[in-house]
């Protein structure tokens, strides 16, 4: 009796679908909204970069021009010192900017993948799909229906 109940359930066949996840989250309302967000995010990392920049080039020009001679030799040594300072400050910041512009990435996609992705498999499972696929990683694929769609009208979106 249980051998026929598995092999009854071995005979059932597989619904498969796939989706492209990218589309879908792109068209997602607060998809845009984070794009937005970040876009403004990334533009504030590149302004603070230029004020470091720019300070920096200030200092330098400052200390190579021939108006060093009103510092003392104590005042020169301190200014130098400064310059090397912001030239490290300078030279790290592209670095932290790159990491701080992944981390707000991930705060603000994060929740949304997870949203397309939940969303995705509540359709798969109310119109019995046993496998779905990412559709951008399919190179060949036994015929198969797109869930784009469903999943759309599930988050309500046209």
């Amino acid at each position: 009796m249980i051998v026929a109940s598995n092999q009854s359930k071995a005979q059932t066949p597989s619904k498969i679908g796939f989706i492209s996840l990218n589309e879908l989250i792109s068209s997602m309302p607060e998809a845009k909204k984070a794009d937005s967000m970040l876009q403004d995010y990334s533009a504030a990392l590149n302004q603070n970069y230029e004020e470091q920049s720019r300070e920096f080039r200030e200092q330098d020009s400052l200390l190579s021009s021939k108006d060093t001679a009103k510092y003392t030799k104590a005042q020169l040594e301190i200014k130098r010192k400064n310059l090397v300072e912001l030239y490290s400050k300078l030279q790290g910041y592209q670095q932290q900017a790159s990491q701080l512009y992944q981390q707000k990435q991930q705060e603000l996609l994060g929740p949304i993948q997870k949203k397309a992705v939940d969303a995705t498999q509540t359709v798969a499972k109310e119109n019995g799909y046993t496998y779905v696929f990412v559709k951008d990683a399919l190179l060949v694929s036994p015929p198969a229906e797109d869930l784009l769609p469903l999943v759309k009208k599930k988050l309500g979106i046209r």
